[in-house]
């Protein structure tokens, strides 16, 4: 049990010496991407391969003097495309391996832990260029990793290490050197904006949580991260779950909490498994409960999963269900600060707003503004998805550029494809295109082009993508998605889905596009909630800015992308065809004719382009003209 502030430096200053006296560490990425690759088995394989090594120590307890080996599971390494990752450690020296395989461990162990040689074959490349070291790595070494800092660094399990790294150290001051006031005076000052997409002022809330009569507050995490591709607080709480949890105390402490939750969507049974495990381990150490390090701060802590409505990631529908009750948005006011989780003032900040708290608490305000833009302070993080060459998690200065994150950081489009657009914020943000990539990305900036930053969702396009797809696809996500309370949204978005489902299918008018433009418009004006306002704005930005797109669907039958089915038309090549007839027997709907061994033909009223011909074609004779 650590019962005091000096019991905490004395376990700090211990596990240091313990992590320094390390002469190797094998990091073995455990995020959900690489678990997903194979990880679990590449931990497992070198495991098995050290049973027999008496220097090697899986657990981070105390060890003689001599060569020691550890062997750790680390949380998202960032590089998630080319997992499973692995991390050799020794000393300052780091070597990053990408794509390890269960038959590489071996290797790598006589090899790199061993001795010091490096293996070439697993390393980074990019563009005929080879990296060693993660730092040297353009993905890695472009960014600015705050929050990020200790994900792929630190056994993300593991107490010690992180009180090692110096973990609660900011807890230690704000309960010993700073009054409530103080620590939400920095918070306020260091111009912390909530992370989640809303960028309301972290202090401010903070404070009018703090100024409520009522005597019982609460703080809650949002960590129902909903956004589809998007894994920033997913990754957080699984690869750095201590740095949460602290923010989180550090709000209790600042407005007078007894008592806290973390709201986690089901879809993370990582996340939920690595805060129960610090939950049950902090309580355990002496670091949640009753009279913290000797004070007479108490603080409990509780995770709540979410059943993957989208709708609970706004704030009084996440309150609704972990109260027991439907996941609803409710009209305000009264707003969460004033009656939130069971009708209690509730300081609701998202998981990367509560993971910021401990630096600016130990660095200050003033650092913290060093960071970012003046309206937009500190870092922030994106996931980084579609045709970009290298995809994964990032955290960059608010204000970084579009060009900056795509082509330096992400590496340009795959296979150097032609930049279209990027779909930034989630299935509620909007589109930004080429005369855009030199604006700066912070909360302000991007609202004036009817986009916004959201929780970090960074989804690229060439041009191979459909816009209007793109539009259709993102509104039969938020509307299936509708909690169904007000009449804009339910009834709102669906009149779109069917609208726009009908402009793909071929079968679109141009008066649509005037109804689609009124109705975006209405439910945006006029929605309960915050996310049934933000819901039409792809179609809203891909009207404005790929109008052309629609209208080609609608006119001409013709989708320049090839990418809505009801738009292909499938020609055979006579110069390649061979009179096989295997495209004619596979079509459905008999539209192939021909003869053997001569050319055959495909009727296009016939036809209902389910691509059958060209998918069974044994010679690469049918293709979809332009």
């Amino acid at each position: 049990m650590i019962q005091s502030k000096e019991e905490l430096m004395n376990l700090r200053e211990d596990s240091l010496k313990r992590l320094n006296a390390y002469d190797c560490r094998i990091l073995v990425c455990s995020g959900t991407g690489c678990i997903a690759t194979g990880s679990e088995k590449i931990y497992n394989k070198f495991v098995e391969i050290c049973k027999d090594e008496p220097d090697v120590l899986l657990e981070f307890a105390p060890h003689d003097e001599g060569e020691h080996v550890g062997i750790k599971k680390t949380g998202c390494q960032g590089i998630c495309e080319l997992g499973p990752l692995v991390r050799i450690q020794k000393g300052d020296k780091v070597v990053q391996y990408t794509k390890v395989m269960e038959e590489d461990c071996e290797e790598i162990f006589k090899r790199t832990v061993k001795s010091d040689e490096v293996i070439e074959s697993l390393l980074y490349k990019q563009k005929d260029v080879t990296y060693e070291s993660p730092s040297e790595i353009p993905f890695i070494a472009k960014q600015t990793r705050l929050v990020l800092e200790n994900c792929g660094k630190l056994d993300a399990e593991s107490l010690d290490e992180y009180i090692a790294s110096g973990g609660f150290r900011a807890l230690e001051k704000s309960l010993f050197d700073m009054s409530q006031d103080e620590i939400i005076d920095v918070v306020d000052q260091s111009g912390l904006r909530g992370r989640g997409g809303g960028g309301f002022p972290a202090g401010r809330k903070w404070k009018q949580v703090a100024h409520q009569k009522e005597e019982v507050r609460y703080v809650v995490c949002n960590g129902d991260e909903g956004d589809p591709g998007a894994f920033m607080d997913g990754s957080v709480m699984e690869g750095d779950p201590y740095r949460l949890i602290e923010g989180m105390m550090i709000a209790a402490r600042a407005v007078k909490s007894k008592e806290g939750y973390i709201y986690v969507r089901a879809e993370y049974p990582m996340s939920v498994k690595r805060l129960k495990n610090a939950i049950a381990e902090l309580e355990k150490r002496g670091l949640l409960g009753d009279n913290i390090l000797g004070t007479d701060f108490s603080f409990r802590l509780h995770i709540n999963r979410g059943a993957g409505a989208f709708v609970c990631g706004e704030g009084s529908a996440l309150t609704a269900s972990i109260e027991g009750n439907r996941g609803m948005p409710r009209v305000k006011p009264p707003r969460t600060v004033e009656k939130g989780l069971w009708e209690k003032p509730t300081v609701l900040n998202n998981v990367e707003t509560f993971a910021n708290v401990p630096k600016i608490i130990m660095n200050g305000a003033e650092w913290y503004r060093s960071i970012g833009t003046t309206g937009s302070p500190g870092t922030k993080t994106f996931s980084l998805t579609g045709a970009i060459e290298n995809t994964g998690l990032i955290e960059v200065p608010m204000g970084t550029t579009l060009r900056e994150i795509i082509f330096d950081i992400g590496g340009g489009l795959k296979g150097g494809g032609k930049f279209k657009a990027v779909q930034i914020g989630g299935p509620s943000g909007g589109c930004l295109i080429e005369e855009h990539l030199d604006v700066p990305l912070d909360f302000d900036s991007v609202k004036k082009y009817g986009a916004i930053v959201g929780s970090g969702g960074l989804v690229v396009m060439d041009e191979h993508t459909c816009m209007v797809e793109v539009a259709r696809f993102f509104m039969s996500f938020t509307q299936r998605e509708s909690c169904g309370k007000c009449v804009p949204c339910r009834e709102g978005t669906k009149r779109m889905l069917e609208i726009l489902e009908k402009i793909v299918a071929g079968k679109g008018e141009l008066s649509d596009l005037d109804r689609l433009q009124e109705l975006a418009e209405m439910v945006k004006s006029m929605a309960l909630c915050g996310l049934g306002k933000s819901a039409p704005l792809p179609v809203l930005s891909t009207l404005r800015l790929f109008r052309n797109e629609y209208e080609e669907h609608i006119v001409d039958h013709k989708c320049r992308a090839k990418v809505c089915e009801a738009m292909k038309r499938y020609v055979i090549n006579p110069e390649f065809c061979r009179g096989c007839s295997k495209c004619a027997k596979n079509c459905p709907v008999g539209a192939i004719t021909g003869k053997l061994k001569e050319c055959y033909h495909i009727d296009p009223i016939a036809c209902i382009h389910c691509g059958a011909c060209k998918d069974n074609c044994a010679f690469d004779a049918i293709y979809v003209e332009d």
